[in-house]
């Protein structure tokens, strides 16, 4: 099996270093330490008869601490924004920084590390924990004042010096600055480190030792609509090929019952249990209201249980390529061991069954499969997929997302399977099929004993009421959706046969969208969807869909056939180097 293993394994021995915030009796030990190394030692200050050293800034700032073997190893003192309350402030005129003075400026001083544990990490410890609580706390800059001596440590960390220098008893300072994105940048070129480090560390603040990173998703065409919704009408201008969002609109008998009762739908609280969309969607699929959980988006169901059910022990088999979400939640918000089990382009993508089947005999907590895939939009056969799952050991979870799977026929789901079984859960968003992205509805269909757990971490009137309405609707016209399917269809092949005319690489698919490779003569992916973001067209640079995309993958959704025509024009106009073409309408 090819696999590529993306989060090391902690090591669970006592970690060697402590991380906190200061309590008062703490304080007291820093200001003898203060008045130890800046008046004794370095003359910075006058010594006096208490042996302790403080000043007006103690008020309000913060200590950070780092323990070195249960010892106190070291200091650093945080200054939040405020009007004259820098250490800064005795020495320039705040008209004299180079940096804006504004509530986002933090100030780092008193870096302090014990003479005992000056061989050890501590210093970079705790510039790292600084890092950490000010871009936590919403800031974009840090300034400090460093002493000459030490500067080389400063600079290692990502600060820059200014050229402006003050004198301090007898100790001389530069001043200091760089951004948060700055010192980010910096830190995350030391990732080994930071992994030993936190491997040794017990972190003791209040937010999460690595900054928690969001799942890069397209929908850049909502900026140019304008996220303040102040000119929805805009969206007539924009080509939004970027998202997969359903290129028709919803069934007519959702938006009769939504436009007949908006008013009431808007200031109503919905069914607390969403029970009548339960129920809708167990008679739809054949299953019993027990089978069904329900969520706002497959985004909160894959948060809300995948929580639940893996900690950072947990060892995941995923695909890919595959959705980016499962991922971005498995490695970077819960941390666990994720295998991927690798996708070669040559094969188009295709899920090798044999590779697949040895894999899952390996034992699993979990096992992500999204069919059809995306962005690949290839399906697995459902009598290929059965006869791999049952030689699943009975303690792997398996998780399938089938929100394109109507795209192939609603005789490919496991729903039916997934009711009776013991580790099966499949996942549907309705938002794609159905066209409700805007609504956010989607839904688990498992065992009862898998979802009890769930229940009771499920808030009430999770989904909204509109939502419901539209959806119970929707389940209620499989005709109209039907035939929208067909057509999705017909304009996908229509729609491959024009990019396929400009050179490009289309790849087969299933859903409403195509994965493309761009030739090695044209622009790259990010180019091109820069360039045609200038004309109102929005597609999606895939490069960060997987680890083994380069910089020449894109993926475009599917349109109507005249939005189709749009977008080929602009693109042609792109490829040429033409002026850019005027902005584009969407029908339908």
């Amino acid at each position: 099996m090819t696999t590529t293993r993306s989060f090391r394994r902690l090591d669970h021995t006592a970690p060697t270093f402590r991380v906190a915030i200061a309590t008062d009796s703490d304080r007291e030990g820093i200001y003898r330490i203060r008045h130890a190394v800046y008046a004794s030692e370095l003359h910075q200050h006058q010594e006096n008869h208490e042996g302790r050293l403080v000043d007006p800034l103690d008020g309000f700032n913060h200590y950070l601490c780092v323990w070195h073997h249960g010892e106190l190893a070291g200091f650093v003192s945080m200054t939040p924004p405020g009007p004259d309350r820098y250490s800064i402030d005795n020495y320039f005129s705040r008209a004299e920084l180079p940096f804006p003075c504004d509530g986002h400026l933090f100030e780092v001083r008193i870096l302090t590390v014990l003479p005992s544990a000056r061989g050890s990490k501590a210093a970079l410890l705790l510039m790292y924990a600084a890092l950490r609580w000010v871009e936590a706390r919403g800031g974009t800059r840090i300034a400090a004042i460093g002493r000459r001596e030490v500067l080389g440590l400063y600079a290692k960390a990502g600060l820059r010096g200014t050229g402006q220098c003050v004198q301090s008893g007898k100790v001389e300072f530069e001043l200091l600055h760089a951004t948060t994105e700055e010192l980010r940048g910096r830190a995350d070129q030391f990732a080994q480190l930071l992994d030993r480090l936190e491997a040794a560390t017990h972190w003791d603040l209040d937010v999460d030792f690595r900054r928690p990173a969001a799942c890069f998703h397209g929908g850049s065409f909502f900026k140019a609509v304008g996220e303040d919704f102040a000119r929805l009408d805009r969206h007539h201008a924009i080509i939004n090929a970027d998202v997969l969002d359903a290129w028709f609109p919803p069934s007519p008998r959702v938006l009769d019952a939504l436009q007949s009762h908006l008013p009431w739908l808007l200031r109503t609280s919905p069914p607390t249990a969403a029970a009548g969309l339960v129920d809708a969607i167990a008679a739809a699929r054949g299953v019993l209201p027990g089978n069904i959980l329900p969520g706002a988006g497959s985004s909160d169901l894959i948060f809300r249980a995948l929580r639940h059910w893996l900690d950072r022990s947990s060892r995941v088999l995923i695909m890919d390529p595959t959705y980016g979400e499962y991922g971005h939640v498995l490695e970077r918000v819960i941390g666990c061991a994720v295998d991927r089990l690798t996708l070669s382009a040559s094969d188009g993508y295709g899920v090798p069954m044999d590779r697949l089947s040895t894999a899952l005999g390996r034992g699993y907590d979990l096992v992500v499969l999204v069919n059809p895939n995306s962005p690949t939009g290839r399906h697995l056969p459902r009598v290929a997929l059965e006869q791999v799952l049952d030689t699943v050991p009975a303690k792997t979870r398996i998780w399938i997302d089938e929100t394109y799977l109507d795209y192939v026929g609603a005789a490919e789901s496991l729903e039916s399977r997934a009711a009776m079984s013991d580790n099966l859960i499949v996942c549907k968003s309705m938002s794609k099929v159905y066209a409700l992205s805007g609504v956010r509805v989607a839904y688990l269909c498992a065992a009862p004993q898998q979802l009890e757990a769930l229940r009771a971490i499920t808030p009430p009137w999770g989904v909204g009421l509109p939502a419901q309405v539209a959806a119970v609707n929707a389940l209620k016209d499989p005709d109209y959706y039907a035939a929208r399917m067909d057509e999705t269809h017909t304009l996908r092949e229509n729609l491959a046969g024009e990019l396929k005319s400009l050179g490009w690489e289309v790849l087969p698919g299933c859903a409403n969208f195509l994965l493309i490779h761009l030739p090695a003569s044209g622009p790259t992916a990010a180019e091109l969807v820069r360039r045609c973001q200038e004309s109102g067209l929005f597609i999606r640079d895939a490069s960060t869909m997987s680890r083994q995309f380069g910089s020449r993958v894109v993926r475009v959704a599917v349109k109507d056939a005249a939005t189709h025509r749009r977008m080929v024009s602009i693109i042609r106009a792109v490829l040429t180097g033409a002026g850019a073409a005027p902005p584009a309408s969407e029908s339908g």
